[in-house]
């Protein structure tokens, strides 16, 4: 039998992806990318917007449309958050949501011999253990991601995923190092942890992040990345700690979503500007040559004018070295989607496109600042554009021209000197072809 994936959403949704699709594999079914051809369609959903729920809706009916023999399961977030809604897409044969999907083959199994629609999405415990899926799907690439930590406590106003993921649980300790060794051993140069509340992670027992990024240095000659992090867990000791790891990547995605302490109250944040702001000034003082980047929400209800110049303000005080803006979408099931104020649409795009002229500039003023700097690139591709490409350290994209050398530098780590940057980019040259062996 065949299977088509098609995912939804953010990297923790495509390392369980890469998770179901070794489940599947392992019990004799194959993968491919022709959903015409696949006897099986699996869909990873994503429920952080509304307008996500109906491309998820969306993509269901037009599957079965292009394959009417076609198997649909329907998991992930959509369905844990909103079984009802999920049970009643009548093209969805199996519903699972986003826990127990270990049973998935024994879902198949079951509606193949009975050819009865499956329902089954269970609810989250309060004490419900780490599930990991475990993986191979990247064993083509330079990075692999892994997902150490599930779930959130925190409840912001505009969120679902507590409902749709549980409360936070963190892949033991034990298991994340056989997990980044097997991970090392398949030939990977970094691996990005992720999670869903990442800076959560081993809240659980007492532990943090720090003990992660720790687990994963002693597993071998590998680089490490983190996913975005929520500011509230991230402590000086925890910084100074990891500025002492030599492999650890000084890429810090702080999420901000609003510069104002007003907004920031209404979305039930846990930090304020200054605290945020305190934060960065350690993130630099440990990490001098960092990036720090960060997602910003505009047209929150309410948002006023002056709280939006509040936002630019501090976005520009900071000195972000690139700002993922979007706009505020409601979310049924939410408190802030009962909220008065709803801020006009046509206020929100505008407000969005100014944010975002200040995010390119702040991004280009940070690129400019890596010239004549030589910096250790892990190179991941060759795109036919002229162009060795890799990330530094600090996550900007470098590339070196082709005719530098003919070998492929894929998974290899070269020191590169900065020479010029574009918007979004910067290029320079290897220094004398010298191998770093350490970020």
């Amino acid at each position: 039998m065949l299977c088509y994936f098609y995912t939804f959403g953010c990297k923790v949704n495509t390392c369980e992806t890469a998770g179901m699709e070794k489940l599947l594999t392992d019990n004799g079914i194959e993968i491919t990318d022709n959903v015409c051809k696949a006897d099986i369609a699996v869909i990873n959903s994503c429920t952080v917007t509304a307008s996500g729920d109906s491309r998820v809706q969306n993509t269901i009916r037009k599957l079965k449309k292009e394959n009417s023999n076609i198997i649909i399961v329907l998991t992930g977030c959509y369905a844990q958050a909103f079984p009802e809604k999920a049970y009643n897409l009548e093209c969805a044969d199996i519903i699972t949501g986003t826990k127990d999907r270990s049973c998935l083959p024994e879902l198949i199994d079951e509606y193949i011999k009975t050819g009865k629609r499956i329902c089954k999405v269970t609810s989250y415990g309060k004490e419900e253990p780490f599930e990991f899926l475990g993986y191979d799907g990247f064993s083509k690439n330079t990075r692999a991601f892994l997902k150490i930590q599930d779930g959130c406590n925190c409840f912001c106003t505009y969120c679902i995923i507590p409902y749709a993921r549980g409360r936070c649980r963190s892949m033991p300790l034990h298991k994340l190092h056989e997990a980044a060794h097997d991970l090392v051993n398949a030939g990977h140069r970094e691996i990005v942890l992720c999670g869903i509340n990442l800076a959560f992670y081993g809240s659980e027992w007492g532990g943090s992040i720090l003990d992660a990024v720790k687990c994963v240095s002693d597993t071998g000659d590998i680089r490490i990345r983190l996913g975005s992090l929520e500011p509230e867990r991230i402590t000086n000791e925890i910084l100074y700690e990891l500025s002492k790891i030599p492999r650890f990547c000084p890429q810090f995605h702080l999420s901000l979503q609003s510069g104002s302490d007003s907004v920031l109250k209404r979305m039930n944040r846990r930090y304020t500007s200054d605290e945020y702001e305190s934060l960065c000034r350690l993130v630099r003082k440990h990490f001098p040559q960092c990036a720090i980047t960060t997602d910003i929400m505009v047209g929150f209800p309410g948002e006023t004018q002056e709280e939006f110049n509040e936002t630019l303000k501090f976005a520009e005080k900071i000195g972000f070295a690139k700002i993922h803006v979007f706009r505020y979408s409601i979310r049924p099931g939410t408190a802030a989607a009962k909220m008065e104020c709803q801020v006009q649409e046509s206020v929100k795009t505008e407000r969005m496109h100014i944010l975002q002229r200040l995010g390119e500039k702040l991004q280009e003023n940070h690129l400019r600042s890596l010239i004549g700097h030589t910096v250790p690139v892990l190179f991941e591709r060759e795109k036919g554009d002229g162009f060795h490409t890799g990330h530094a350290p600090d996550g900007t994209v470098v590339k070196i021209p082709e005719k530098n050398t003919k070998k492929s530098l894929r998974k290899s780590l070269f020191y590169v000197t900065i020479e010029e940057n574009d918007a979004a980019n910067c290029y320079g040259h290897m220094t004398d072809s010298i191998y770093a062996n350490q970020t």
